[in-house]
């Protein structure tokens, strides 16, 4: 059986590995927010993590499919929000014109920047919750 210090070193390396996966990943996706010209829509990029959630049109981002485009389709990439009275709402936070005309390495640039908003979205959600479970705890004492 694993030594209780072993498994504490197993701990520690998985959170370490963790930590520098979202700071390369917060690191690239702000490359790509740029690229992107996603600033243009959303000019401070932590307010892209107020939005509830992030889809893409036109290009499948499901894992069998990853980046396949859906012939006829446009490609943009839309943002889930609650508005004031607390009903989800889309915004078009980019449009780049009709799937079978865009360049497969900017594609690919689309797809990666979607992907890597909801790897950043679930780390905060992560804390989020984290939060919410600390309040309850302190409440219990």
């Amino acid at each position: 059986m694993d030594s209780k210090i072993e498994r504490l070193k197993r701990l520690t390396e998985k959170i370490v590995s963790y930590e520098i996966l979202r700071k390369s990943n917060i690191e690239k996706l702000k490359k790509l927010y740029m690229e992107l010209e996603i600033k243009e829509k959303v000019e401070d990029f932590e307010k892209l993590f107020d939005f509830k959630a992030m889809n893409l049109s036109g290009v499948s981002l499901s894992e069998n499919e990853l980046g396949k485009i859906k012939e006829g389709k446009y490609i943009q990439i839309i943002a889930i929000y609650k508005n004031d009275e607390n009903k989800m709402k889309n915004i078009n936070l980019k449009y780049f014109g009709r799937a079978e005309k865009v360049d497969k390495k900017f594609l690919d640039k689309i797809v990666e920047f979607v992907i890597r908003w909801r790897l950043e979205k679930s780390f905060k959600n992560m804390e989020h919750y984290k939060n919410l479970i600390k309040l309850i705890e302190e409440g219990k004492e």
